[in-house]
């Protein structure tokens, strides 16, 4: 069946609850209903989120059937007229490999790792870890990655990452927040009707979690289709312009002819960035732009200053909302974790659908794979983007901790993966 709206199938929910069962544990349940059962209750209880709403009003148990691939037998139960698969986390999606086999491989694709070097280092091929982290692309980025309606980050950040599919220029139009990626959708051109319907993708995806959401800011660069899009899909938005973006372009037309001068005009850019109050940054920023004009700096500087200051406006809004992004520096850091992972593929090679189920994975691998040690401790017990941004963990292992979390999300492009 196709989906009734939009990319995310909506004719048929993902039957598949994934709990975290110990492999002694899961054995148990499956020869032990009342065990099942019991264990079952316990994790509701917990983590009501990973189950149907109408678990509540009771299930029973209906059959059990193994996985060839695996020997593992695998639970269902049925909830009214519906029946649910039960698997257990220590096996990937479709059954296709356990975890201890594939975590470690999985967790060095956050550094890019390429996959004949994975596939060097841990056994089986290429295009196997391939499909391991493709596979992962299929769940809603969103629903997987925030647990709780009420963590949905208020504040936003978005851009198209520039690359190519075939030798001809796509764009990944990429929604972050909170230090996680939430949207990313490869778009054919850079258009209002492209990056309308791929920055879509994420208000659909994000509508699975709460159907009233509307973030109060987004950051952008300016790029007019760019604004559009979120105008059109957020009404209610404030949308930022990135500051940022003013001092690199300085920068970038500065390094060697007009050295001496930038540093000048780098010191009373920081200025006005450092205001405190909204009438602070206006104030410096006229005066940066009445300085500019007499100042021995080159004419495109001037020019830059003068048009920062008519769009002070964009600016400045920021001010009017506390936590809102003044830059793009979180968005900036994830892609360029982003790049490294393109450059090292050569970009795509494939279709849009394979590009998108790739990238797809990899955000998610990116969300849930562990920091830095040094930064972990900052946050003790919350070792990923994700467990920082829900406050918990299902499981202590990262990629099981990702998996459980893909309970019942919905489908990307397609049904999502049929019960056993």
């Amino acid at each position: 069946m196709t989906p009734t709206s939009g990319h995310l199938n909506t004719a048929r929910n993902n039957r598949v609850i994934c709990l975290p069962f110990t492999p002694e544990e899961h054995e148990r349940g499956v020869n032990d209903p009342v065990f099942f059962r019991q264990f079952l209750n316990k994790q509701f209880d917990l983590h009501p989120e990973l189950f149907p709403e109408e678990f509540a009003q009771g299930y029973r148990m209906k059959d059990i059937r193994p996985s060839k691939k695996l020997g593992v037998l695998i639970r269902r139960i049925e909830i009214g007229s519906v029946a649910y698969t039960v698997r257990p986390s220590f096996i990937m999606p479709h059954n296709t490999a356990f975890i201890e086999d594939v975590e470690k491989g999985l967790f060095l694709r956050k550094f890019s790792v390429p996959y004949w070097g994975i596939s060097h280092t841990f056994g089986r091929d290429s295009m196997f870890w391939y499909r391991q982290e493709a596979s992962l692309g299929r769940f809603n980025l969103v629903q997987t990655t925030v647990k709780d309606p009420k963590r949905l980050p208020d504040h936003l950040a978005a851009d198209e990452k520039h690359t190519k599919l075939k030798g001809d220029k796509v764009y990944i139009a990429t929604t972050v927040g909170s230090e996680c990626i939430l949207g990313c959708e490869v778009a054919e051109d850079a258009g209002n009707e492209s990056l309308k319907g791929a920055y879509g993708i994420f208000k659909e995806e994000i509508f699975e979690v709460d159907k009233k959401y509307s973030p109060v800011s987004v950051n952008l660069d300016g790029w007019a289709a760019t604004n559009n899009a979120w105008q059109s899909l957020f009404p209610a938005v404030a949308i930022i312009s990135c500051i940022l973006h003013v001092y690199i372009k300085l920068r970038d037309c500065s390094k060697k002819k007009w050295k001496d001068a930038f540093n000048l005009v780098a010191d009373k850019f920081w200025e006005c960035y450092n205001a405190t109050t909204k009438a602070s940054f206006s104030q410096r920023l006229r005066r940066f732009d009445e300085w500019a004009k007499y100042a021995d700096i080159p004419e495109f500087m001037r020019k830059r200053i003068a048009k920062m200051r008519g769009n002070a406006s964009k600016y400045s809004i920021a001010y009017d909302f506390r936590g809102s992004h003044r830059t793009s520096n979180m968005l900036d850091r994830l892609m360029q974790r982003m790049d490294r992972r393109l450059l090292a593929t050569q970009y795509f090679h494939g279709n849009i659908r394979s590009a998108n189920l790739a990238m797809r994975g990899w955000c998610l691998i990116v969300n849930f794979a562990p920091l830095n040690p040094t930064t972990v401790k900052k946050t003790p017990g919350l070792q990923s983007p994700a467990e920082r941004l829900n406050g918990r963990s299902y499981h202590p292992n990262w990629l099981q901790n990702l998996l459980v979390a893909t309970s019942l999300a919905t489908g990307y492009r397609q049904p999502p993966p049929k019960p056993l």
